[in-house]
């Protein structure tokens, strides 16, 4: 069995962690700044760095038991499948997979997008979630009481929420009629969010836009409210 760490800023861990188990990564540990992989054969590890003879050591375990619980805002506790704690009173258990794709819950952006959403998205809500990845946002606007929840993204892959009752289209907003949602939720990128800014504002008056940093370089959520809304 083989080792490698991998380098990444925290923004990439989770599309990281989802390139790594697509590779047939035995486990993952997450530590400061770097993923440490583990891989049965030494071609597979070599993808991403230099390999090195690990130890025999039930990674399965110690991969689930890097991945614990979070309390995220006033509302969710998020946490892999086999987690077995207890769901603190008051609050929605959001189980999602850390090994299918981005979206774990771990990323500051899903946090900030899941905070806002709790303040924004209203019983009865049209919710289009953009990118959605592994479907997180989606399922926590089903329990926040959306009425409708669509999901879509440019990758085909990226459709697990569609087996938890949340239709799922490949593409993205520009596929949309106008004003055909109420919320519009996409955690990408500055740059694509910066391209489909006209198109989220065509078709929702209430938009939670993240994946970005701010001039401090810290990771940000913007929040918006059409006038018509206020």
């Amino acid at each position: 069995m083989y080792s490698v760490r991998v380098d990444a800023e925290p923004g990439r861990y989770d599309l990281l962690v989802a390139e790594l188990w697509e590779a047939g990564t035995l486990g993952i540990v997450e530590g400061d700044g770097y993923l440490e992989a583990f891989f049965e054969d030494f071609a597979t590890a070599v993808w991403f760095g230099e390999p090195v003879e690990a130890p025999e050591t039930d990674w399965v375990k110690t991969t689930e038991d890097a991945w614990p619980p979070l309390l995220v805002g006033e509302k969710f506790f998020v946490v892999a499948p086999w987690r077995k704690e207890t769901t603190p009173p008051g609050r929605f258990r959001l189980e999602i997979n850390p090994g299918i794709q981005c979206g774990t819950g771990q990323h500051p952006c899903t946090q900030l997008c899941l905070e806002a959403m709790e303040r924004l998205i209203r019983p009865g809500d049209r919710v289009l979630d953009v990118g959605t990845g592994s479907g997180i946002l989606s399922l926590a606007a089903k329990m926040l009481g959306a009425a409708q929840v669509t999901a879509c993204d440019i990758d085909p892959d990226a459709r697990p929420e569609a087996e938890r009752g949340v239709p799922f289209y490949i593409g993205s907003v520009d596929a949309v009629r106008n004003g055909a949602f109420d919320v519009v939720i996409a955690n990408i990128s500055d740059i694509v969010i910066g391209e489909l800014k006209p198109e989220f504002e065509r078709v929702a008056p209430r938009r939670i836009l993240s994946g970005f940093q701010n001039k401090m370089g810290q990771w940000a959520c913007l929040v918006e409210e059409s006038a018509e809304e206020n």
